[in-house]
């Protein structure tokens, strides 16, 4: 019999090939079998695809979207004065169904890059903004689940009132002496009139077409948010408008929160990040929806992500694209759960180890592993306030759908992230299409009634590109005076330009 010796003799003398494995294996994912280096190159492909640099053409057309948004609001105040005449509003790169900021998924309607829209955008406009310390404000939480409250106008002084009755709840028995009883600010009452004015405003524009100003192709309603779609130039932006009520300084709820040792010690101070937080239009799973809002910390957020390593940026934007559609039906997981995990990961891992790139592929193996946890438990607290479990409404049925899906996702890992990469290009190759078939989309000048930015110069796109390019995913605040929308100053976290 011959002995392994003998047999690898003649394989040499014969010139056989090495065996197939030449790296020692120890670079393998235990559960699918895949390489960890495939799926860290597949990772650093998808990135490419997902690149968002814009040439000068696309930052002015980004630019000429913003100025139609932000001088649109202007008018808006202008038509009941609800809004406030000085507002600050947060600019936030990717739309809601991004999971830029905590809305319930099952009510964001259906939109898909390249096929509705190529850059999306959130927009934060404050309908309240109580950043006065002397300001009275009675967040009234006894009705609701964690992370939620019922804002009362009961402080406000008469203007305040009168200003926004309509846009409230009278709740509970008058008190002694009259007066009414509690006016609880409702969410709904607020979208709805906030829906009916943007429209109002677009429908005037319509009547009024001119060259140069872009072309509304949508002004659609979906739960509490605006989504207007514009054609500019051979672009096509969508906006989620969300009305919200925005307050400074920190809620007492999340105080607990700050005593807590986190990944952002000594990167960014503890001002950056509780410089202030938000009300948005969204409702527990049991609450009110009539009267219940919820705390959004949308500020803080982009402080966070800048001390977020890139190889982890990288990973989770893979990550989320492998899953978002598989996990889309029933909609029960967002975008910013998924957020919200990677945040959890942040303060649960060292940061030498999630700055390095060789680790993607460990850190989108890891994400998936999270969030199989969250679903089995039912279990994903929010990054703010512990308390408030975001999966507590899921029914075992709906857990144990997505779970399955998630499991075929992380029992091949490498085929689901081409097909993700084949997926954006698919959506690049498509918006080309449209663009070169569509090469005037957007149709007018303003006269006047609405700014254009179609005369901006080459330097504009320029400094707008390099503001764009180099501020991925940091709030963008916008001061604007409704009676000079030409001149608005942006913010960009602390810069101010």
């Amino acid at each position: 019999m011959a002995t392994l010796a003998s047999l690898s003799g003649k394989d040499a003398a014969l010139g056989a090939k090495p065996p197939a494995f030449a790296k020692p294996l120890n670079d393998l994912d235990f559960h699918s079998g895949a390489r960890i280096e495939e799926i860290t190159k597949l990772i650093q492909e998808f990135g490419k695809y997902e690149m968002r640099d814009f040439d000068d053409r696309r930052a002015l057309e980004v630019h000429t979207a913003k100025d139609f948004v932000f001088s649109m609001l202007g008018l808006v105040q202008k038509l009941d004065h609800k809004l406030p005449v000085s507002n600050e509003y947060l600019l936030l790169s990717g739309g809601v169904r991004e999971g830029v900021v905590d809305m319930n998924p099952d009510e964001l309607g259906d939109y898909a890059r390249g096929m509705d829209y190529d850059v999306d955008f959130t927009l934060l406009v404050p309908a309240l903004k109580l950043h006065d310390r002397n300001q009275p404000v009675t967040l009234d939480m006894r009705h609701s689940a964690p992370c939620h409250s019922w804002l009362s106008l009961r402080l406000f002084d008469e203007r305040t009132m009168e200003k926004w009755r309509d846009c409230c709840t009278e709740t509970g028995p008058s008190p002694p002496g009259g007066g009414g009883g509690s006016h609880y600010f409702s969410p709904t009452k607020v979208a709805d009139w906030f829906f009916r004015s943007v429209r109002a405003v677009i429908e005037e524009v319509r009547r009024h077409p001119q060259r140069g100003v872009p072309g509304v192709a949508a002004v659609e309603k979906n739960g509490t948010v605006v989504t207007v779609i514009l054609n500019v130039g051979r672009s096509r932006m969508l906006y989620d408008i969300v009305p919200v009520v925005s307050f400074k300084g920190w809620p007492a709820v999340a105080q607990n929160w700050l005593m807590e040792n986190h990944f952002w010690d000594g990167k960014i101070t503890e001002e950056e990040v509780i410089s202030g937080f938000y009300l948005v239009p969204a409702c527990s799973s049991g609450g009110n929806p009539e009267n219940e809002w919820r705390l959004a910390f949308s500020r803080s957020e982009v402080q966070l992500k800048k001390c977020i390593s890139t190889p982890l940026i990288q990973a989770y934007q893979a990550y989320k694209a492998m899953i978002v559609k598989l996990l889309s039906r029933p909609r029960a997981v967002s975008p910013y759960h998924l957020r919200s995990l990677m945040l959890w990961a942040c303060d649960r891992l060292p940061s030498n180890f999630l700055g390095q790139e060789d680790n993607m592929a460990h850190f989108l193996l890891g994400l998936l592993d999270d969030l199989a946890h969250c679903l089995v438990n039912k279990s994903c607290p929010n990054y703010f306030l512990p308390q408030c479990n975001m999966f507590e409404q899921l029914s075992d049925s709906t857990v144990l759908l997505l779970a399955c899906r998630l499991s075929s996702v992380r029992s091949d890992p490498a085929e689901h992230l081409r097909s993700a990469i084949e997926h954006a290009k698919a959506a690049g190759r498509l918006a080309q299409e449209l663009q070169q078939a569509l090469p005037g989309l957007a149709s007018s000048q303003s006269d006047g009634l609405l700014s254009s930015a179609g005369r901006q110069d080459d330097s504009l796109a320029r400094k707008l590109q390099q503001l764009v390019t180099e501020n991925q995913g940091k709030s963008i605040s916008v001061f604007l005076n409704p009676d000079d929308v030409s001149k608005p100053h942006f913010r960009i976290d602390d810069k101010f330009f």
